[in-house]
């Protein structure tokens, strides 16, 4: 890694200021008017959804040409649009749609393929792309100084939701180049700097985990389970939710094919993988049994793993990044050498394990969290101030009877599938488990 950090950061797409978050926030209306019929229906879309007559809006638009858009920030706003418009076709009524109409289907193909995006609601859709600072001035890795640009249902949960997200982005800016410059250190052979730099991220990791921890304070479980994350489900393993093959993308005249995609969710977060790349975490044994997709709840079959997979869901410049980082990341080895070497340097292990201890443990605060907004409301009936959506979706498919496993135990969160359509606890508790098991014994030579 021999050229400047900042410009290794930007051939990527990356902000030095704001990590993986665009460095100018993100346009809030498309200029060109030709684009106002998209504009004024998702400025509008939470009262649409709550009527349920946002399929019926979308059906009257006209095929928009996404070719009249120009910018990079204009074709990512166009992409929020789009995965909002679709995300409320599919989710709106009490049945899921199986069919995307041709107003939908032509623009977001266009859209996501000059982005380097799959057809749906990402995580770039709801926090990256899709947030405002209140003040120029304030900071953005407090979620109360930001703002959602676009919601399904104009709730201050939803909204807190994603910006906790779009806050932690921020917050992982810095630690973005901490870990370059720890690599740069690696191959400088500079004992001193990797140290420091370990150190740094540790207590980055850390501070991360206390934000995500404000989850609480402005985002209601029974609001975020039954009202919020129905909409932000995807149409891959939702067989229960009402799509047993997915979505038919409808091109118009005769074309078009079913497809199947993932919605939402925080494993698409280029930072999070960025830490397992750097502290050498391996969640994708060759080889491993992965829970089908397919919506056959322990059905097991022979795949890449998830996390791998999500890394399509990126915008192509961060996961092209991802990937370089893979070929020069040589932290944990340098470490194991020195944990090896006759004068062991055990301040550099123990460096090390407490960075790759804060990652399992932010993981585990992501695991408690689960347990408040989908375990716990999936167990019980909606609260009384809640309007429940009614119908096919994930909630209604998550909060049925518990299953019976072999043992005659009764079990919830066997059933519970993730936005992204895997079994959402299985996978959390696996991913921490791993995470946790990188670390480097004191003891290297037994």
């Amino acid at each position: 890694m021999r050229e400047r950090l900042e410009d290794f950061l930007q051939r990527y797409g990356l902000s030095p200021r704001k990590g993986f978050l665009p460095d100018d926030d993100p346009l809030r209306r498309l200029g060109d008017p030709y684009y106002n019929p998209w504009e004024d229906l998702v400025a509008d879309l939470p009262r649409h959804i709550s009527d349920e007559r946002a399929r019926r809006k979308i059906d009257m638009l006209s095929v928009l040409d996404p070719a009249r858009l120009i910018s990079e920030a204009e074709w990512r706003r166009a992409y929020v649009i789009l995965g909002f418009l679709t995300h409320a076709y599919i989710w709106e009524g009490e049945e899921p749609s199986e069919r995307l109409p041709p107003q939908l289907t032509c623009p977001f193909l266009a859209v996501s393929e000059h982005l380097g995006l799959p057809p749906t609601a990402t995580f770039s859709t709801l926090s990256l792309w899709n947030f405002r600072m209140e003040s120029p001035n304030k900071d953005p890795t407090k979620p109360e100084n930001l703002k959602s640009l676009l919601s399904f249902t104009s709730t201050r949960d939803e909204e807190w939701f994603y910006m906790i997200s779009t806050a932690i982005e921020a917050m992982g800016a810095p630690l973005i180049l901490t870990m370059l410059r720890c690599v740069e250190a690696v191959e400088a052979n500079n004992n001193y700097i990797v140290l420091s730099c370990l150190q740094s991220l540790t207590s980055g990791i850390q501070d991360i985990g206390k934000l995500l921890q404000r989850m609480h304070e402005r985002c209601d479980p029974q609001v975020f389970y039954h009202n919020v994350r129905p909409l932000c489900a995807g149409t891959k393993g939702m067989a229960a939710a009402g799509l047993p093959r997915g979505v038919f993308y409808d091109e118009g005249n005769g074309q078009g094919q079913w497809r199947q995609y993932s919605g939402g969710s925080n494993a698409q977060s280029s930072l999070i993988q960025l830490f397992d790349i750097f502290l050498s975490v391996d969640h994708n044994t060759p080889g491993r049994q992965e829970l089908s997709q397919a919506g056959s709840v322990g059905a097991r079959v022979r795949t890449k793993g998830y996390l791998q997979e999500m890394r399509d869901y990126m915008p192509r410049p961060h996961r092209e990044f991802l990937s370089a980082l893979e070929q020069s990341s040589n932290v944990r080895d340098y470490v194991l050498t020195y944990a090896t070497a006759p004068a062991a340097s055990t301040e550099l292990v123990a460096a090390y394990n407490d960075a790759v201890a804060a990652l399992a443990n932010l993981r585990n605060i992501h695991i408690q969290i689960v347990a408040r907004y989908i375990v716990m409301p999936s167990r019980s009936p909606p609260a009384p101030y809640i309007v429940s959506r009614k119908g096919k979706n994930l909630a209604t498919a998550c909060s049925k009877n518990p299953a019976e496993d072999a043992d005659g135990n009764t079990s919830v969160t066997r059933q519970l599938h993730g936005t992204g359509g895997t079994s959402v606890m299985p996978f959390l508790k696996r991913t921490r488990d791993e995470t946790a098991g990188t670390t480097i014994p004191t003891d290297c030579s037994t």
